[in-house]
């Protein structure tokens, strides 16, 4: 009777996590709120929406606000405007055939959507007036007004169409370690095919003269998603994605790098310069300073205020970590990255919110339930989280050094710290390929050289008092440590840190539930800017620290000797908690 026990377990686990987020509507995403299917057209004459200007980014930038004006003769609560792009966004866009019936009018969400009332004195004038920020994604854009509310809206007008200048044009690189220590990888967005342009990477040690690295491109379709809503109202073309390997890096040198391309007819289209510093080799003593959080997403900034309910902090923690960046070497995003949850266009619009970060440290990711989980996708749990993504958009969007592609779990060494990178959705337990690789990354490090070792998965399999581990009994995840604890002590892991519950916690150096000298401290760092979770009224003896706020961690090593911890929170930037590991000459 063993397995269905722990079966049910997983299931309640499962029910007691979606209660804690969507009891109160928090974690649904804004854009499934719209019955785009039920659309209905019945443009009014006396209705209008006009943007302003039609032409953006003629400096060359990224990102642009729009002013956009309208108008209807009798106004409500309801009303809201609504941005598409392409602009195109009628019938004629449906892909396939709609058979016997005239299928549906509209058949693609609106990239983000603002309610006409936002605009002061609407509701008595049925006049508004109301910005919003885009950014470059390929394609043009046209604003919908609709009445009717989200559940059964009605076109009434639609704007003149707005573009950026050139709207292929390369954008938002992100950085991260490749496979040897020495290796950093870039990639970017673009609109540019293979067969039009050839991508590169300038880049050189600053100072000295730039040579061009070349770049790999990719895309996807439809048939690469497997559900809705990312292969019906949610997909979007993702254009095209460019990953280029500087190798052969000095340690702790400074090198520029700038992303382009070069079109048949030899014009160079480039995009901003910016810089990085390459990592230390393994070993090396110097200082060394890794953030790590979770669960962060994306917000707007233009006041799109629907989205302030689903990552209420995202943009607090995006901005302090922006602000502590002179202080930073190296970041984990350990799961749930962008939470489009089917929605593609939301991932440009996170590699945009992220840019400052990604541009200049290596952004290293875990997948988490957002990106990968579908029913009978062959991810371990069952449930609908990623919207059909099913880890493509994750994969594809940002590169990870991993051993086979088909696998989202890798290591990576970073001076004196080797990482285990897991993939909770995929099967962990003992006598599994993903097993036999922790096993492998956890026994392979040379403890004199790099004394601190480092597990990361984005469910915890660990420890966590949160709500929904409380509730199931197993304050982790059911299966999690029976297999995994041996490992950890075996191969004596300093820190084990996870996201998926959007809260803070640590614990003391634990081994079967109890604290012990030579034990593994397990660290969530789940609060990276979803809505928060309960943790349980008791609190186990193994648990040091709680605390439901919004924050990440920061490892700090500067010598084999002593390692310090901070969780900081978003809010203020301030450490909130802290522990310093000491390790004896004998202990590496």
């Amino acid at each position: 009777m063993a397995a269905p026990r722990l079966l049910l377990l997983l299931a309640l686990a499962l029910t007691a996590a979606c209660w804690a987020g969507r009891a109160d509507g928090h974690g649904v995403h804004p854009l499934s709120r719209i019955a785009i299917h039920r659309a209905r057209v019945a443009l009014d004459a006396s209705s209008a929406v006009r943007a302003s200007p039609k032409l953006l980014g003629s400096r060359g930038e990224d990102t642009a606000w729009v002013t956009v004006d309208f108008h209807v003769p009798h106004a409500s609560d309801g009303d809201w405007i609504g941005v598409f792009s392409p602009a195109n966004f009628n019938a004629s866009t449906c892909p396939g055939s709609h058979g016997s019936g005239p299928g549906p009018v509209i058949c693609s969400a609106p990239i983000k959507f603002q309610f006409a009332n936002y605009s002061s004195g609407y509701a008595g004038s049925g006049k508004g007036t109301l910005k919003f920020q885009l950014i470059n994604q390929r394609q043009d854009f046209s604003f919908g007004l609709f009445t009717g509310g989200l559940s059964n809206p009605i076109l009434v007008a639609v704007s003149n169409k707005i573009a950026f200048m050139n709207p292929k044009a390369p954008v938002y690189p992100r950085l991260a370690l490749g496979k040897t220590w020495n290796e950093m990888t870039v990639t970017w967005t673009s609109g540019y095919a293979m067969s039009e342009a050839y991508p590169f990477v300038e880049w050189g040690m600053k100072g000295s003269r730039p040579g061009r690295a070349p770049a790999g491109t990719v895309t996807f379709g439809r048939d690469s998603l497997c559900g809705e809503p990312a292969s019906t109202v949610g997909w979007r073309d993702p254009g095209f994605i460019h990953t280029s390997f500087l190798k052969n890096l000095s340690a702790d040198k400074e090198y520029y790098y700038t992303i382009g391309h070069v079109l048949h007819n030899g014009k160079v289209i480039r995009g901003k310069l910016n810089f990085f510093t390459a990592p230390p080799c393994p070993g090396q003593k110097s200082l060394q300073r890794i953030v790590i959080f979770g669960d962060m997403g994306k917000a707007e900034r233009d006041g799109s205020n629907e989205y302030q309910n689903y990552q209420l902090a995202s943009l607090n923690t995006t901005d302090a970590l922006i602000r502590d960046l002179d202080n930073t070497d190296i970041m984990f995003h350990i799961g749930d990255i962008s939470y489009a949850n089917g929605y593609l266009s939301q991932w440009d619009q996170f590699t945009q919110q992220v840019e400052p970060i990604t541009s200049r440290v290596p952004y290293m990711l875990a997948s988490g339930n957002h990106e990968r989980d579908f029913p009978n996708s062959g991810s371990f749990f069952n449930g609908t989280d990623s919207g059909g993504e099913c880890g493509v958009l994750a994969e594809t969007m940002y590169y990870a050094p991993r051993e086979n592609k088909e696998n989202y779990w890798y290591s990576t060494d970073y001076g004196m710290f080797r990482f285990c990178v897991a993939d909770s959705e995929q099967d962990w337990r003992e006598g599994t390929e993903q097993y036999k690789f922790i096993e492998r990354c956890l026994a392979t490090v040379d403890r004199a050289k790099q004394p601190w070792l480092v597990f990361i998965a984005h469910r915890v399999l660990g420890y966590s008092s949160g709500f929904s581990y409380g509730y199931n009994g197993a304050f982790a995840e059911p299966m999690a440590r029976q297999s995994l604890e041996k490992l950890w002590r075996r191969h004596r892991v300093d820190v084990a840190f996870y996201g998926h519950v959007h809260q803070y916690e640590r614990t003391c150096p634990v081994y079967e539930e109890k604290c012990v000298k030579d034990g593994t401290v397990h660290v969530v760092v789940g609060g990276g800017g979803s809505h928060l979770t309960n943790f349980t009224t008791e609190v186990p003896p193994w648990s040091v620290y709680r605390d439901m706020d919004y924050g990440f961690g920061k490892l700090t090593a500067s010598d084999e000797k002593t390692l310090q911890f901070e969780y900081r929170r978003s809010s203020d930037g301030k450490v909130y908690d802290s522990f310093t590991m000491h390790k004896d000459k004998q202990d590496v």
